[in-house]
């Protein structure tokens, strides 16, 4: 990709977004908005996984067909990852937001009047499309409109609000499903709340400046960055730090992500989240199956289930104490290290105490690595394929889902309890030690350094950057 020097005009966006040193009231009322997005996609794509018990009681459904349903959506996160990623790359960040908050909200109040697995399969694919597609484009926007050296806490602040959508799913299905047979169905409606955000996401949410900027709209970039500079003055008191030149990359086509510098990124991305994906829902959507599964009653597994899933939000607020201090990629090796050790004892403890406190470690651990791998996913593309490329790695990782929800069937049907939870095990690690070997540093850096960093860079005529270095090792 050509090189080109922003030093002046609407080039120079970018380096005014990064020279901010403190989170607006303008970006406090997008990370609400933003948040309350994601709080509503978390608690639709965790409904059916709380559900499936008294859905196989209702309808006498197999461990098998628990599998293919929970696949179907995976399935379906897999296509709006990518279409999402992509069509906020051309068409804008906001529009694709609202547009996919709209789509999934529809078909989850459809799965509430499904009648038979294959309707509810498909309802749950195209409600994953609406899921996925709004969750890149939501994490692509955090990585291009908030400070740099506060895109971590903004994203864990985001991430630990909306993952309050896992436990309060988890106590309403332990409320709603006891009622009765088909109580079930309206966790499903609860996922139709998505709508009451819309005009609140219309007013409040501004279109990305980088977009902006990237497309030519630069009276509207220029508008909402002159408004995050002034609210910046008025909190710090003081002229903003210097506008510092910056790095811009021109716009690319989706094959540059599997040629030159950036194949390298997209193939270690696109490992790292399908590993560490199979063993995070492996784990999390399958838990209160297995549990079942285990010898434990219905209720006595959606207890547990609940119990556990109290540790989502402490540990994603658990990230706070280190993501913008340590290197994400580190950070993710170190955690999916004893996430796997934790599922170890899991899986082969005869002890309901011991299962229930490990099980919390291991929400604790694994949340607290989502933050990390959010902020990582767009921050390592250019600003014309960020959505594009976040969405092939993470739909890469929920296509991984897909396949690894029938082998979990398999390995439960065929080895056991403590088989699972070694498979398990096992892809965490790995995928930790892929990221850690292999991630780009992230750390404090612009967007703008970190594109500058791939491979095909090297061999291009660099700005010079007089800023001193606050990147992590």
């Amino acid at each position: 990709m050509e090189v080109i020097d922003a030093t002046d005009g609407g080039a120079q966006f970018s380096a005014r977004l990064n020279r901010i040193p403190v989170m607006t009231r303008s970006h406090k009322r997008w990370l609400a908005v933003l948040a309350a997005l994601l709080l509503v996609d978390m608690a639709d794509l965790n409904t059916f996984a709380f559900a499936a018990p008294a859905i196989r009681a209702d309808w006498g459904l197999s461990v098998s067909d628990v599998g293919t349903i929970t696949a179907a959506s995976f399935l379906g996160m897999f296509a709006g990852s990518i279409v999402g990623g992509r069509l906020a790359d051309r068409f804008g960040r906001k529009r694709i937001i609202i547009g996919a908050t709209v789509f999934f909200s529809t078909f989850s109040l459809l799965s509430a009047f499904a009648v038979g697995v294959a309707d509810l399969a498909v309802y749950r694919v195209l409600t994953g499309v609406g899921l996925q597609a709004m969750t890149v484009v939501v994490l692509t926007y955090v990585s291009e409109m908030f400070p740099k050296l506060h895109r971590g806490r903004a994203q864990t602040w985001i991430v630990a609000f909306s993952l309050l959508g896992v436990p309060a799913m988890a106590w309403l299905a332990r409320w709603i499903v006891p009622i009765g047979p088909s109580a079930w169905r309206w966790i499903f409606v609860l996922g139709t709340s998505g709508l009451l955000l819309i005009a609140v996401t219309a007013r409040w949410l501004p279109e990305s400046v980088r977009w902006l900027q990237e497309n030519g709209h630069t009276e509207r970039a220029e508008e909402i960055v002159a408004r995050i500079e002034s609210e910046a003055r008025e909190i710090t008191r003081a002229e903003l730090p210097q506008i510092l030149p910056q790095p811009v990359v021109a716009a690319g086509r989706p094959g540059d992500l599997f040629r030159g510098g950036y194949s390298k990124r997209t193939i270690v991305l696109c490992l790292t989240m399908a590993l560490a994906l199979s063993g995070f829902y492996g784990y999390n959507s399958w838990v209160p199956t297995l549990l079942t599964e285990h010898g434990f009653t219905t209720t006595q597994s959606l207890t547990y289930s609940s119990v556990m899933s109290l540790a989502t939000v402490p540990g994603a607020l658990l990230a706070l104490l280190f993501i913008d201090r340590v290197e994400r990629r580190t950070a993710v090796l170190v955690l999916y290290s004893m996430v796997g050790m934790l599922m170890l004892v899991f899986g082969f403890t005869d002890s309901d105490t011991v299962m229930v406190a490990s099980g919390l470690l291991i929400t604790l651990l694994l949340q607290a690595s989502v933050p990390c791998v959010y902020t990582y996913l767009p921050e390592i593309f250019p600003t014309s394929l960020r959505g594009f490329g976040a969405g092939v790695g993470n739909g890469v990782g929920r296509l991984a889902v897909f396949a690894t929800t029938f082998l979990v069937a398999a390995i439960l049907a065929q080895l056991g309890f403590t088989a699972v939870f070694l498979y398990l095990a096992s892809v965490v690690v790995l995928a930790g030690l892929i990221m850690g070997k292999f991630g780009e540093r992230t750390l404090g850096r612009s967007l703008e350094e970190i594109t500058m960093t791939a491979d095909e860079g090297k061999h291009q005529q660099r700005i010079p950057n007089t800023q001193p270095s606050t990147s992590g090792t």
